[in-house]
């Protein structure tokens, strides 16, 4: 094994991820270099370029950093997060729901998507109606009051002032501007 390989294993290095992969002798276990797993003796490891040879040397992926999927799992969840809102977002959303939703903590919830995306999960949300909103300014008659409800928010002026705050224009000048 190369230092180098050891040292991403022990310093639980993401950025190696996808390029090796390691696996421990004694629990007959592979896992990615960034895995919070306890630091294995390092006689005991095996290095790998690939999961299928992982695999065909007789080990079986770890349970925490699940190095057989493509997404590690931080990414995974931010995923489920996001599928969660595009489906709900027309609710009203906390992220106490959303957590609950999710069976995971709210605050890992939250530190987790915030880490990931660079955003936290009620801007996201927003972000989601907003883009919504848009679409049903240029592609409907709707009044301004109906697309509020029907996106989630409790009222027509709360989403203007939102929709303003964001964009720099009403509702009504974004339609009027943007939608000939």
């Amino acid at each position: 094994m190369h230092e180098e390989h050891w040292q991403a294993i022990t310093q639980c290095d993401s950025s190696y991820d996808g390029k090796f992969f390691y696996a421990v002798k004694t629990t007959r276990i592979f896992c990615r270099p960034s895995c919070k797993s306890r630091v294995p003796n390092r006689d005991n490891v095996d290095i790998f370029m690939s999961v299928d040879d992982a695999i065909h040397g007789g080990y079986r992926p770890c349970k925490r950093c699940r190095p057989d999927r493509i997404l590690c799992p931080a990414e995974e969840l931010v995923f489920q997060i996001t599928e969660f809102i595009n489906k709900n977002y027309k609710e009203h959303l906390t992220l106490s729901l959303i957590a609950g939703n999710l069976h995971i903590n709210m605050y890992y919830l939250h530190h987790t998507f915030k880490r990931v995306s660079g955003i936290t999960i009620m801007e996201y949300v927003m972000k989601k109606r907003i883009e919504k909103a848009k679409q049903l300014l240029e592609n409907s008659n709707y009044t301004i009051t109906h697309i509020a409800v029907i996106i989630g928010f409790s009222s027509a002026a709360h989403f203007s002032t939102t929709f303003r705050k964001r964009l720099g224009i009403s509702p009504s000048e974004y339609r009027t501007s943007y939608c000939i």
